[in-house]
């Protein structure tokens, strides 16, 4: 069998054009060592098929494999399935913390405790005014400081039970906006879905889609941020994607399908900032920690100050004695609590007898300061303060462990300027040397051809 006089010209080719293909990709590494979610690629190379020349030897009749140079097969994307799944469950678990600790800190701001306008000191400065009244029972100046001073702690109530709404509120606007028509996740999932659709177009047409891929990947680690997420692929190179605690059967996102607005069912456990909002607050269910463990709380403080004042106020429960503090039935305690209007400083009561210089009543309201409402209020701020402490450190603590995660993700997939400018020097020596060779076996060719002939007879 007879050797191509060609055959060195391609495999120069061949050479010629893999480097030409790593110099491409390592430029298109470089250009995107800055970009989010970009995975480095790099060039498969394999020697192409060698030529079979059989009984080549005069010697022994065997044959040789005479090599043919080299081939780009691929350019493949460097990623790490386990660290991506790592790293979306710590994003969810960060971005739960998070929201859990920015929110709790509002809260924890709006009761301004330790402070003048706080609570505690509206009822130490309520309690106050009926013992200074204790001194001075005929006095109008402190009788109108009491009446005043119970108008100042009932608003306190009501500002800081409005403030609690308000939160409640945000949080459900919040969480309605995620998974609205518009929202958030309704966007990434189009995303995942139209991308999946290409990427199988392009599988399928034997091409690698890379940047697709890095595309989609980055979407989904969006989606982890907002609620725990599961993906699976299929063989098509498309993704199922099941969010939350949803149920698998009917994934958010399955391969060019979107299954909205499944996700309207999703509970606290989904994870992400979706389960915080819920763990707060669930406007489906009127439930979360906002209303359970603090709003509810309010009211207790707010029905034990009221209930305490007018059983001292009216300790005989005389029909004709108007309560001191009144509330909406169709409200709630710490909303609606206020002074009841028929209390004036004329007609305020300091005992139960018509003696004007007698303080039983007054001396009994005194005593209640440092009682059940003021322990109570001092468990709940206490309450508060603890769980806006403990989310921010769950928060320190998992933004820590992704950090981490990040940082092994981009030691894998991440690009390194110093590595791709040594490989592209590599490629480019590669090149020249592939590009002298043609040269080469282009002047041998030209000696050959041109300047080789029979000298004449």
């Amino acid at each position: 069998m007879t050797i191509s006089t060609f055959m060195g010209l391609e495999t120069s080719l061949r050479g010629l054009e893999a480097m030409q293909e790593a110099i491409d990709t390592t430029g298109h590494n470089i250009a995107n060592a800055n970009t989010p979610g970009y995975s480095r690629q790099v060039v498969d190379l394999t020697e192409s098929p060698a030529l079979t020349i059989p009984a080549n030897s005069n010697v022994d009749g065997a044959g040789v494999q005479l090599g043919t140079g080299v081939d780009a097969t691929t350019i493949e994307r460097i990623r790490n399935t386990f660290l991506d799944g790592q790293y979306r469950a710590q994003n969810s678990a960060e971005n739960n913390a998070q929201t859990q600790s920015t929110i709790l800190n509002q809260i924890q701001t709006g009761l301004s405790e330790p402070s003048s306008n706080g609570l505690s000191a509206s009822l130490s400065q309520f309690w106050g005014a009926w013992s200074d009244l204790v001194n001075d029972p005929t006095n109008p100046g402190a009788r109108q400081t009491v009446i005043n001073d119970g108008q100042t702690l009932a608003q306190t109530f009501n500002t800081i039970d409005q403030q609690l709404t308000t939160i409640q509120t945000q949080v459900g606007q919040q969480y309605s906006q995620l998974l609205g028509p518009s929202g958030q996740v309704q966007s990434d999932a189009n995303q995942i879905a139209n991308l999946n659709q290409a990427i199988s177009s392009a599988q399928a047409a034997g091409q690698n889609p890379n940047d697709l891929l890095d595309q989609r990947d980055q979407l989904i680690d969006d989606l982890s941020s907002l609620a725990n997420v599961s993906v699976s692929t299929q063989t098509n190179g498309m993704v199922n994607i099941v969010f939350g605690d949803q149920n698998p059967a009917t994934p958010l996102v399955q391969g060019t399908t979107v299954n909205m607005p499944q996700p309207q069912d999703l509970t606290s456990a989904a994870g992400g900032q979706i389960g915080a909002l819920l763990g707060l607050y669930d406007q489906a269910t009127g439930t979360g920690s906002i209303q359970t463990s603090y709003r509810d709380s309010l009211d207790k403080v707010a029905t034990e100050v009221m209930n305490n004042v007018n059983s001292a106020y009216n300790p005989t429960n005389d029909p004709t004695v108007p309560s001191f503090f009144i509330d909406d039935p169709t409200s709630t305690p710490a909303a609606s609590i206020a002074v009841n209007p028929l209390v004036t400083s004329a007609n305020l009561r300091t005992s139960t007898t018509a003696n004007p210089g007698a303080t039983d009543i007054a001396t009994a309201i005194a005593n209640l300061a440092g009682g059940q409402a003021d322990q109570d209020y001092g468990t709940f701020v206490a309450q508060v303060g603890s769980d806006a402490q403990s989310a921010q450190n769950n928060q320190q603590t998992a933004q820590s462990l992704l950090n981490a995660i990040q940082n092994q993700r981009e030691s894998v997939s991440g690009v390194s300027l110093d590595e791709e400018m040594t490989n592209l020097i590599s490629y480019q020596r590669a090149y020249q040397a592939s590009s002298r060779m043609m040269t080469t076996i282009d002047s041998m060719l030209d000696t050959l051809i041109n300047h080789t002939g029979t000298v004449g007879l």
